[in-house]
């Protein structure tokens, strides 16, 4: 870890279609071994389902729809204080909400088998957009978890 200053964040990636940033972080965690114009056709072809299956306008608007239902305003990280560990809830920078929100899309679209990834993907993108499926339930579980362990919040630092 270098100590000479901060590390300067950099600027996302525009996707070349829609000129989203959004859209192009979420191919750079959809992208595997380097193949980026897999990723691309994947992200793509799910948008495109997506705005299909719903009928409305701009695709990154709906993405912007979906994220917004699944994205944890609160988490909890574990802090060792004397001989014992607690959960300590802490509240999820905007950036990190991103993050997580995309991961959790990701790891459930992959995880459902029987389906191609563009389908799985544009499912999961559907069900946050309408507030069902999987990934909502995952982000209630994950503010219940931080819920639960309010009373260590005094741990926060």
């Amino acid at each position: 870890m270098s100590r000479r200053r901060r590390a300067e964040k950099r600027p996302g990636i525009k996707d070349p279609r829609y000129g989203s940033t959004l859209i192009g972080q979420l191919i750079n965690m959809v992208m595997e071994r380097g193949k980026k114009s897999l990723a691309r056709s994947i992200v793509y072809g799910a948008v495109e389902r997506v705005s299909e299956k719903l009928g409305k306008g701009d695709p990154v608007d709906l993405m912007l729809g979906a994220l917004e239902n699944v994205r944890p305003k609160v988490e909890v990280k574990s802090k060792r204080v004397g001989g014992a560990t607690y959960q300590v809830p802490v509240e999820v920078s905007y950036g990190r909400q991103h993050t997580l929100a995309f991961r959790w899309m990701i790891e459930l679209a992959s995880s459902r088998k029987g389906t191609p990834i563009k389908e799985a993907l544009a499912q999961e993108i559907i069900d946050a957009y309408n507030n069902t499926g999987s990934v909502v339930k995952k982000k209630e579980e994950v503010h219940r978890m931080a819920q639960a362990n309010r009373a260590f919040a005094h741990l926060r630092w």
